[in-house]
């Protein structure tokens, strides 16, 4: 496996085809648990380990995981992982495993997990599906840290429970509620696209330069 292409795989996933602000995928925990930092890189380390747990697991074992029932096969190996990453947490942070409750277990009805095994980790040998599992994973983690960071600094004026403002902030309560989860998204979708779209525009006068300089 060259270097650069398990690098490829690995950044495509925190940037070129972030699973949220790109593919639109794990929306349900998305807006459910960032209603502050510490649940959302909480939900980001569960996810970051089944992920890259059961992508390395089904990679290794694609050549004898039959045809007929390989989304029942990926679904127990997920699940496997899920109850681990599940009793994990309540075992070291009960506070924070409350918080998150049921979407712990619902880990493993995301369509993110579950589609990078059908898409990559049983097509692909193991070291390059463990770097694809690591870059979305990432991404993914990534996402939903800037949701719940920008969520608790303007709903309860704090991060990770530290206070950053005095006592004449205000909070935006409604930051903290779902409506603030679905706005701060939006927003941050808008700016990733407008972002993207600024970027491609951009090449698109860098070629054009060289064509017009050829």
């Amino acid at each position: 496996m060259k270097r650069n292409e398990a690098y490829n795989e690995f950044v495509k996933g925190i940037w070129r085809d972030n699973p949220v602000f790109v593919q639109v995928l794990g929306m349900c925990p998305m807006l459910a648990v960032t209603n502050s930092a510490i649940n959302a890189i909480a939900m980001g380390m569960a996810t970051f380990f089944v992920l890259v747990g059961s992508s390395f697991l089904v990679s290794s074992l694609r050549q004898w995981i039959p045809k007929q029932v390989r989304i029942s096969c990926f679904i127990i190996i997920i699940a496997t992982f899920v109850t681990v990453a599940d009793y994990t947490l309540l075992a070291l942070v009960p506070a924070v495993h409350k918080e998150l409750g049921a979407f712990i277990p619902l880990i493993v009805a995301n369509c993110m997990i579950l589609g990078r095994q059908e898409a990559f980790a049983s097509r692909y040998p193991a070291k390059l599906a463990v770097m694809d599992a690591i870059g979305m994973a990432g991404g993914f983690m990534l996402a939903l840290f800037s949701l719940g960071a920008i969520r608790e600094i303007l709903g309860d004026g704090a991060l990770f429970g530290v206070r950053l403002f005095g006592a004449d902030f205000e909070p935006w309560v409604i930051m903290i509620l779902p409506p603030g989860g679905f706005l701060t998204l939006g927003v941050i979708l808008l700016f990733f696209n407008w972002f993207r779209q600024k970027k491609d525009e951009f090449l698109d006068d860098v070629a054009e330069a060289q064509r017009g300089s050829d």
